[in-house]
């Protein structure tokens, strides 16, 4: 019976790497990177930034503080609920009045920034309650200033954390990449889309697969290696 089975089936179309247009690979696979690398650089910048206004308002007392830190938790918890292929729908005429277009790499920038910077916030939020709250004591005892405080005993103290957050933060990226391909954003996700997918061609999938799993390894092995370079215990 499995003999038959297997017989029965054609395993041709699903090896048929000759019908791979390798240089369309090659681009969609620069392409991928680039949406990936871009948005991780501004996910990092305002995901750190967001994080530490959570972190430094939400125990603060006054009104003010109480204020500003529920309006920053509902924008970050508002972006972090919406899907990723709803949010980039919508910000279809705020993308395309910034840039004049909704297709292309740069296209798919605002939604994987919206979409992730609120996420590494929280990580970045959580990395920074989790630092000893003797350390951060002794630092205000020997008379560190604030901006001293976060810049040098915050930060380093919680660097393995962060690192860690935003290896998590980068393969979810990438993961929103191949999304946004499917509306014309270019990358890999275009690539198995509409070259494996529309033209029932198995194998384009396959290839497109397959370098976001080596994507993936590449950057979690990345992040890994760092956190250990950086962890001091």
């Amino acid at each position: 019976m499995p003999n038959l089975f297997l017989a029965s089936v054609d395993l041709s179309e699903f090896v048929a790497f000759e019908n791979v247009n390798w240089p369309n690979v090659q681009q969609a696979t620069v392409e991928t990177i680039y949406m990936t690398l871009l948005s991780m650089i501004a996910v990092f910048v305002f995901g750190l930034l967001l994080g530490l206004l959570l972190f430094e308002t939400q125990n603060k007392e006054g009104k003010f503080f109480q204020v500003f830190y529920y309006i920053v938790a509902v924008i970050v918890n508002i972006f972090r609920a919406i899907p990723f292929i709803i949010l980039i729908v919508l910000l279809i005429p705020f993308t395309r009045s910034l840039l004049g277009t909704m297709t292309g790499p740069n296209a798919a920038l605002p939604a994987l920034i919206l979409s992730s910077a609120p996420f590494y916030a929280r990580l970045v939020e959580t990395s920074f309650r989790d630092v000893d709250k003797g350390v951060l004591e002794a630092a205000n005892a020997i008379g560190a200033n604030e901006f001293q405080i976060i810049y040098k005993v915050l930060i380093p103290e919680s660097s393995p954390a962060l690192i860690a957050g935003l290896t998590t933060t980068s393969i979810a990226v990438l993961g929103f990449t191949a999304m946004a391909g499917v509306i014309g954003a270019g990358g890999l996700g275009n690539l198995a889309y509409l070259q494996g997918f529309q033209r029932s061609n198995p194998a384009v999938t396959l290839v497109a697969t397959l370098v976001i799993l080596v994507l993936v390894f590449i950057i979690q092995g990345l992040g890994d290696l760092t956190v250990k370079l950086l962890d001091k215990r």
